[in-house]
Formats: C-alpha cells, structure tokens, sequence
C-alpha cells in the first residue's frame, strides 16, 4: 500500500457510520484514533470513494454469482440457492498480534493431538481424573470401535484443525469451537482472496498481506506424505456426502485446486482389505482419502448402519495400514463443547505449558456442583446436549413449561449437557454497500492449522503445525454457524512486506506419467456427465417446442385457436388434452375466465396451460427439467470449466426470475435466451473438455435424448397428428432449427419425403437420425469395453441394428404419404423400430458402465464337521 496521501477529513467520513465505541473496537482505540495497521488500507478506501466501493462490492458480488459459490444445502428448486455477500473491506491482523493468536493456535492443535492421541491409546487423563469418563464415552464422536488401536505414531491423527475464535469486549481472543472431523472453509476463504483480488486489483496488489496458497501447497504436500511406501503420485481422494452437502460447493472447489478425485460414499468399496475407487477402467487403490464426512456416517459396517454416506469396511482397512485418513476416525470426541473447561488443567498434564488462548466460560452439568451454578441463573447460560449437535438452547427465549423440562433434563442426565457464557464481542468495521458507509459488525474468526509436511512420520510429541495466514470470518452473534451468515470477510494478516504470488502448479521432480484416456474417471461422475446431456438436450428441445407453441397461439385466430395444430403441440409436450373439449386434461372449463370479444375461452386455456410450464411446482416444466440438470452438472463441479460453470449459474439466474413469467412475449423471450444459453453450454464443453471418457459419455447423452426426441416429433407430425399439415411441418422445421436449411435446399416447397430426406436419413445434417446414429455409433465404439469378452456389448448391438434399419429401408416405400395407406404403415413400422433400440439403448449404457455389477463374494469361511 501506498504511504498516506489522503486527507484526515476523507477517512473521518468513511468512518461517521460507525458509533462511538462503547466497547473494544478492531478499527479505532478508545480514544477513538484509527489503529496503525488499518490505517493504510482505510487510506485506500477513502480514496476510492463511497461510489467505486459499491462499485466494487457489486463486482465481488458477481463474480461469486459467476463462480457458483454457495453454502446452502442444494435444494429441488434451482432458484433456492444463495450466494453470500463478501464484504470488501477485510478483516485486518497486525503482524505482532499475529505472532501471539499463531502461537496460541499450534499450542492448541498439539494439545488435541495428544489428547486423542491418549483417549484412544493408554487413556491417562481418564484413569488420573483429569476428565470425568461419562463426557468422553457418551459423546457420539468417540469410536469404541477405533479404541486400543496399535502405536498411534503409525498414523496420523489430527493432520488439519480448524478454530473458531472472536474477540471479547475486552479486546482478549476467546475460542469458540474445534472442528476437528471434516474443517469446512479453507476453501471458501481462497475463493473469497481471490475475488477480492479481482474486485479491488490496486489494493491487494500493493497491500503487504500474507497470501493463503502456500498453505495448501503444504496441506497438499503433507496429504501426498500419508501415502503408503512414500508413493511419487499416491492417489488422493476427497469423500463428499454430495451435492447435498452444505458445503458441496467448497468440495468441488478443493477437489480441482488441489486436484484430488471428487468421490462419494458409492464410489468406493473396500477389497482384500484395501479401499478402491470404481472407474471406468476398473478398481483402482486408493492411497489417501481427504474426507468431509464426520465419523459415525464413515462405515455402515462398524458404525452408523443406517449410513448412505460412507464405505462399509473403512475402518478395518485403516487398521491393515492399507489407506490413510485426514482427519483420522474418532478425532469428533475433540469437539465435544465441554471439554474447554478441562483444556487448562490437560495442557498443563499433557504439555507442561500454560494454555495460551482461553475458550469461553464453559461448564460441563454432569458435575453436581457446575450444575448447580447453572441452575441458580439458567438464563445467563447457552445450552448444548451432545446428543444434538449443533442445536443451541437458549433458556431465556424458552417458555416456562419448556424450561421445567430442560430443568428435569439437566437434573437426570446432566452429563449430556453443556453450559457456556455467552460472549459480548468487539465489534469490527464493515462496508454496507447500499448505504455506502462503514456500519459496526460483530464477526467471528475460522483459523486453520495443518501439520507440517516434513512431520507426518514423527511420533505424536513431536509434529509441529502451521497456521494459514489468514482465515474465514462472518458477521453474527458469536458462535453463530457460519451456514446461516449472510455476510462473509477475508482476514488480511498484515507483513512486513508484500508477499510473492505462489502457485499450486510446481516443478515436478523428475518424469510422470502422462495418461489421456480418462479410464480414471469414477464411475458415478461418467453416469452424471451422461444424464447432464440427456436433461440439458431434453430442455432444449421442451423450449424450442414451447417457443413455437406460443408463437402459433399468437399467430393463430384468438377466436379459433384450438381450431389449429395447438392441440397437437401440447401433445408434443406431453401436455394432456380431454378427446372431447380439446382442452387440457386438467384443467376444469368452469374455473376459466370468462370470454370476451377479443379472447375465446379455447385461447385462455392453452395460454394459461403453456404458461403453466414455467412454473416451479409442475412436474412436467422447464424448472423440474433444470432441476435435474443442474443436480448431475454440481456432482460434476470439479470436470467442468470456469467459463462452462458461469454459463451454468448464468442460467440459474435467469430461472430464478422463470416462474413470475405471466406473458406470452415475455415467455418467448425466455425461451430464446434458454436456448442460446444451452447451445453456449454444449459448445463450451466441446472446446473445454478434454474429449476422453467424460465427454464421448456427456455426448451420448445428448444424442441418445436428441434422436428419441426427433424420432416422437416426426411421427407425431407426419402419422398421429390430429390436424397434420404444412402449419405443423413448419413448426417441425423451426423447432429442430431445419427452417433456412430446407428453405435453400427446397425452396418453399414443402413436402413430407424432402422432411424425412433432411431429418432422417442426411448424415451431413446434425439434426438429423442418420447423424446422430452415425454420432452415437463413433462415440460408443471408443468407450471402455466392460469385460473380456470378444463380442459386441449390447449398445453397439442397438446401434448397428438402428443403423442397419434406417440404412436398409426401401425409400420408395415412403414416397406418397399423404395419400397411400402403405406409405404410412411403412414409415410408421420404421420410426418403431428406430425407438425401439433408441430407448433401450440408455439402460444399456447404463448397465455396462454405471451399474457396479460385482460377483458375489463369500464373506465367512464356512467348517462343516464330519
């Protein structure tokens, strides 16, 4: 940053927002002077201005929404996802501050290193009274199953710790909380750098601040070193519960930054004592696993048996030393709450050291005494049961037959319960970009430590960590999730000097194997990328069909509309339609608004019906198709590119808006953008996508749904249509984008031999049967055979025999079908037999690649006597 060049009265009006402090306040001292280390970066800020600051904000805020940052558990509704606001004005650590907080972080993080270390193994603090046992084995988080396992020097136990911390009105740090299972936020607080670099490129590029991509190089380099036998290029994994996850987002993120497997529970199965991974090209072994789900859900086997989430016999290969685990099964007992009131007396027994960095006031109601304290003034306390996590009591917002229970609860199973103080924080500084000024916050900190690379194979005693520079902060009350905040900081931890740019990207030592096939692509991702086409081809032709519907309903007669070939369009969109009425199946004629002069009641219906696809609660309309779409494109987050996944959330912004949608013209408009977003998303993922595996299985999606599609439109338009005809060939045409091509090559003439000519049997024209046929057949030869066996698999047999029908069919037989009955039967019997292996051949896809099919295996060796 540049030295001060601005005047005081420019930064006292940043600041008027901001009351007079009546407690510890990060950016002024009590004498209400700006504090050294904030004053360069405010220097900055006052002399952009309040203006360019929104300016900013709103830009940091895009880019978030371009890059599809969310926190939220995906929901069926794409419109339900949220971004949260990233604050362009930091949280700022002096350098000397920062020295004292990273003391105090690594000594914590090498206490619950040897505390677990000792729960699991020879269990001194228990047997010497140091903690009560009823608080270690009632918590949900201590693995009796993972108990009296040999030395624990063999394998790492805490590898990254994450912290939540803020700071008092005293200005003293207090922790909050450990995350010691799957910490959550390294990502998000990388991705928050980054797009504050980009938003505010001038202040981040001269601000002396300590960057955070070293960090995970080191945490990438100390995963690698877990590996068994010290592997050049072990296979690292990181296990996700799934797009479901609240931080799916952040998952993805890391997976493709530190370029590890993105993997769930069903993409991994434990063989000969060893976890492999199911890809296309077969099991593959599985060095490290990185995972992000909390120990009970990790192995249906040994412990929750309801799981879906994990790996049933994990935990009996992590004891044969066949895969390692970061964070080790069983570090969840490190985050029961009450174990801060023990932590003082435990660092002194286990470390012979002073705990540096206090928790808050906590006291753990299974003793009799610190139950009774609590009792006396139950609303002065917050309440946790361990057998609810993450659920706070408030005493105090409760009525009072709710209090009597908590009361009778805390008399007779005290021991699940936790009391702690609440904290009054200091509060900090924050932009508000809609009243352009500074406003007063309270923030929370996540801090992260990791062990040093260099350190894994030393005894526990031993290891040291490191802190990232830098961390997560949320504007809240403390201790409030950071999933509910809506307001996210960056926190700057100030150098003596600007730092070097490090990238993730290094020298490699030595030759690696360059592989281009993709056989390593798990399974469940090729069945994704699959179904991502089959949606995605499937919404845009439901947006062509619906964007030529409502132009006829404009064109057609208000008065005759459902004279027309409306009634045959709804069918096309598999609208249903009453044989008497004409109208839609479902909707009661006396409920209709009543006619008028300019509108017949026919009208009203198909426009209420096609408008009805819009909406978010029909099963049938374009936001349940995009639902689907987007679910199996966010299971694939870490495949697809920057530019391919702005495309993507640049649809989701305009579905959010779809369901408003009251007009025809605006409708249409809708539609014209849709398709144009979907053909920039294919087009992207032609350009980008390395065109192995993933991308031939994305393809066959595509056309598999494409040639289904076409085949149903021209047998509808040219045998079962109820008024066929030029008005409907026209709509065929324009629907599959055919118009200007036929228009050049027949000139006006339009004729149902020169449609079928274009749409069925030219391999040249991408729109057409024959192409894609032609398409599907390349694409489906290349993919990884199945098994050993020397014989087409049953989908090259679809495709040869749909070719062999549409490439042996007697032409001449189609030519009268407006007037010959033998025509008619003829085509009719062709598109059948076109579907036929059409439909069938997307089980069969599925069937060879995405099944898992296994042989059974004996688990139990069986003795008969004599």
């Amino acid at each position: 940053m540049q030295p001060s060049s601005v005047a005081p009265t420019a930064i006292q009006s940043l600041l008027d927002g901001l009351p007079a402090a009546t407690q510890f306040s990060e950016v002024q001292d009590s004498r209400g002077q700006l504090r050294a280390h904030w004053q360069k970066l405010l220097d900055e800020f006052a002399q952009l201005g309040p203006e360019t600051l929104a300016l900013r904000s709103e830009e940091a805020q895009n880019l978030l929404h371009e890059n599809g940052v969310t926190f939220n558990p995906y929901e069926d509704h794409p419109g339900q996802l949220r971004s949260w606001q990233l604050d362009c004005l930091p949280f700022v650590i002096s350098t000397q501050e920062w020295e004292s907080l990273e003391a105090g972080l690594t000594q914590r993080s090498r206490l619950l290193e040897h505390l677990v270390d000792d729960l699991y193994g020879e269990r001194r603090v228990i047997r010497e009274g140091l903690l009560p046992p009823e608080l270690v084995y009632t918590h949900p988080g201590f693995l009796f199953s993972a108990a009296d396992d040999p030395p624990q020097q063999e394998r790492p136990l805490l590898i990254r710790h994450g912290v939540d911390l803020t700071r008092d009105a005293n200005g003293q740090w207090q922790i909050l909380g450990d995350w010691t299972q799957s910490p959550a936020g390294a990502g998000y607080a990388l991705e928050n750098r980054i797009t504050l670099a980009r938003a505010l490129p001038g202040v981040y590029r001269d601000a002396p601040i300590k960057r955070l991509a070293g960090f995970l190089q080191a945490e990438h380099r100390c995963l690698a070193s877990l590996a068994n036998g010290q592997k050049e290029n072990p296979s690292i994994v990181l296990l996700s519960p799934g797009p479901g996850s609240p931080g799916y987002f952040e998952h993805a993120w890391l997976a493709n930054y530190m370029n590890f497997s993105l993997v769930e529970g069903a993409d991994l199965v434990v063989r000969g004592g060893q976890v492999q991974m199911r890809t296309l090209g077969g099991l593959t072994q599985v060095d490290v696993i990185v995972r992000m789900i909390n120990d009970p859900w990790c192995d249906p086997l040994e412990l929750r048996p309801d799981s879906l989430l994990g790996v049933p016999g994990l935990l009996q290969a992590v004891r044969n030393g066949e895969v390692r685990i970061a964070n080790a099964l069983g570090t969840g007992v490190l985050e029961h709450p009450a174990l801060a009131a023990f932590l003082p007396a435990l660092c002194q027994r286990l470390l012979g050291e002073t705990l540096l960095l206090p928790c808050r006031e906590t006291r753990w109601c299974g003793d009799a005494l610190a139950r009774s304290e609590v009792l006396l003034d139950l609303d002065a306390w917050l309440l946790r049961d361990v057998t609810q996590p993450g659920v706070t009591l408030h005493p105090s917002q409760l009525d009072s037959q709710a209090v009597q229970c908590l009361r009778l609860d805390l008399e007779r199973r005290g021991h699940l319960f936790t009391a702690q103080r609440p904290v009054e924080t200091a509060v900090t500084a924050g932009f508000n970009p809609h009243t352009r000024r500074l406003e007063e916050q309270h923030t929370t900190l996540r801090c992260f430590t990791l062990v040093e690379p260099g350190d894994i194979g030393k005894p526990v005693g031993q290891r040291n960590y490191r802190v990232m520079p830098g961390g997560l902060a949320w504007v809240g009350e403390p201790g409030s999730p950071l999933m509910q905040s809506r307001t996210v900081k960056d926190v700057w931890v100030l150098a003596p000097v600007p730092q070097p740019h490090i990238s993730m990207l290094r020298q490699a030592q030595g030759p690696i194997v360059v592989t281009r096939d993709g056989k390593d692509l798990p399974c469940r991702v090729a069945e994704s990328l699959f179904w991502m086409g089959r949606y995605g081809e499937r919404l845009d032709t439901r947006a062509r069909l619906l964007r030529e519907s409502l132009a006829r309903l404009l064109q057609d007669d208000r008065l005759e509309a459902g004279a027309h070939i409306l009634p045959d369009l709804l069918t096309a969109l598999e609208i249903p339609i009453d044989a008497d009425s004409g109208l839609p199946a479902d909707l009661d004629e006396d409920e209709l608004p009543i006619s008028n002069t300019h509108f017949s009641r026919d009208y009203i219906a198909f426009r209420d019906r096609l408008l009805q696809l819009f909406n978010d609660d029909q099963p049938d309309g374009l936001p349940e198709l995009f639902g689907h779409f987007v679910r199996n494109s966010r299971s694939v987050r870490d495949h697809l590119g920057d530019d391919t996944w702005r495309a993507i959330n640049g649809m989701r912004q305009r579905f959010n808006n779809l369901s408003r949608t009251r007009g025809i013209v605006v409708g249409q408009r809708h539609l014209e953008a849709m398709v144009l977003d979907l053909a920039a998303f294919f087009g992207l993922c032609n350009e980008t996508m390395p065109h192995h595996y993933g991308w031939r299985f994305l393809d066959i999606g595509r056309f598999v749904e494409r040639a289904l599609s076409s085949l149903e439109l021209l047998k509808l338009a040219l045998l079962t249509a109820n008024q066929p005809g030029i008005p409907l060939w026209e709509v065929v045409l324009a629907t599959t984008d055919n118009f200007t091509v036929y228009r050049r090559r027949y000139r006006s003439q339009l004729h149902p031999s020169a449609i079928l000519d274009l749409l069925l049997f030219d391999e040249t024209n991408p729109r057409s049967v024959g192409y894609m046929l032609k398409r599907l057949g390349r694409q489906i030869e290349r993919l990884p055979s199945p098994g050993s066996s020397p014989y087409r698999n049953l989908e090259t047999r679809l495709i040869i025999e749909a070719s062999s029908t549409l490439h042996l069919v007697d032409i001449d037989t189609l030519g009268d079908l407006e007037h010959s009955a033998e025509a008619r039967a003829a085509l009719t019997d062709l598109l059948d037999r076109l579907i036929r292996p059409m439909a069938e051949l997307s089980n069969a896809v599925s069937h060879s690649h995405f099944s898992h099919v296994e042989l059974p295996r004996q688990l139990v060796t069986m003795q008969y006597g004599n």
